[in-house]
């Protein structure tokens, strides 16, 4: 069996990046209002899609190119059968779509989708996880407001 420790590293970074990101959505005013604490990831996407239309790196310009070019696909079952789907999400907003990528990633791999024991797919799996960070990384560090939440 391979180990794939990078992508065990990998893994525990996104989940302390999007977990400190959406802490900082939710206290900067991008959250839903009254009631449960939730990150509005419409109104964030809203707020950096000139970064995304504009990438200020080359880094971040190919991780937008990455999941543009094959999007990461939802898990589904299908008649008792787990499958994977290519699912573009219905928006019209470029940011909201790459962010609905984003999270998808940390959803099929929070959720089993990408790891059960073991990694399924780890020559896709590793970009999935590094342009991941690369775009919730940009897009906190390009709102003063989200940067200063997510450092404080």
């Amino acid at each position: 069996m391979t180990s794939h420790s990078h992508l065990d590293q990998l893994a525990g970074k996104l989940f302390q990046v999007y977990s400190r990101t959406e802490y900082a959505l939710k206290a900067a005013g991008y959250n839903h209002g009254d009631g449960a604490a939730e990150a509005n990831w419409r109104k964030f996407a809203h707020a950096v899609e000139g970064l995304i239309a504009n990438p200020t790196t080359q880094e971040l310009r190919e991780a937008i190119d990455f999941f543009f070019n094959a999007p990461p696909k939802k898990q589904v079952i299908v008649g008792g059968i787990i499958q994977w789907e290519v699912s573009e999400p219905e928006t019209n907003s470029r940011a909201d779509r790459l962010l609905i990528y984003v999270r998808r990633v940390r959803n099929n791999l929070f959720h089993g989708g990408k790891f059960n024991g073991r990694w399924f797919d780890p020559e896709r799996s590793e970009p999935l996880l590094r342009h991941s960070l690369t775009i919730l990384s940009a897009c906190v560090e390009s709102i003063p407001v989200v940067r200063e939440a997510y450092h404080g």
